[in-house]
């Protein structure tokens, strides 16, 4: 009886670990706007849906880091959902403020650009399995706002 118990629970492992979860990938992260508090970056994130209704998606969390360090960190919540059997684009907008870009001046150099590494978690909602995070990392080069980004 215990074999049979274990083939059951075997095969639906098996058949939940293959079940198809949608897919994400960042596409672009750019300058986005300039404020006198704070500098926005928006990343958009390209999320297929390979399912035949659409998914609600719980939250975005994201972290952007430069030279180890964390410079912006958060959560946007209910930001909507993943359109049925199709590509759904999300704009995450990254605040940055600018005491902290300054703080990042050795990173600046001459080339006034900043290497970072952006962390994103898209946290869905999936029939059966429950609460699913697709991981997402992207590493870059942004170029800083001059003087005439701003005025």
């Amino acid at each position: 009886m215990s074999q049979l118990l274990e083939k059951a629970k075997d095969f639906v492992v098996d058949k939940v670990a293959n079940i198809k979860k949608p897919e994400a990938s960042v596409s672009d992260f750019d300058l986005k706007h300039v404020s006198h508090e704070c500098v926005e970056y928006g990343a958009k994130v390209s999320v297929s849906n390979p399912y035949s209704h659409s998914i609600p998606i719980c939250e975005i969390s994201y972290n952007f880091k430069s030279a180890g360090r964390g410079i912006a960190s958060g959560t946007i919540p209910d930001p909507g959902s993943l359109k049925a059997g199709d590509t759904t684009m999300l704009d995450v907008p990254v605040k940055v403020p600018y005491n902290i870009l300054v703080s990042l001046a050795k990173d600046v150099g001459a080339d006034w650009d900043i290497d970072y590494e952006l962390e994103l978690g898209l946290t869905i909602d999936l029939p059966i399995v429950g609460n699913f995070t697709i991981p997402l990392s992207q590493k870059g080069e942004i170029k800083l706002p001059t003087l005439s980004d701003i005025f």
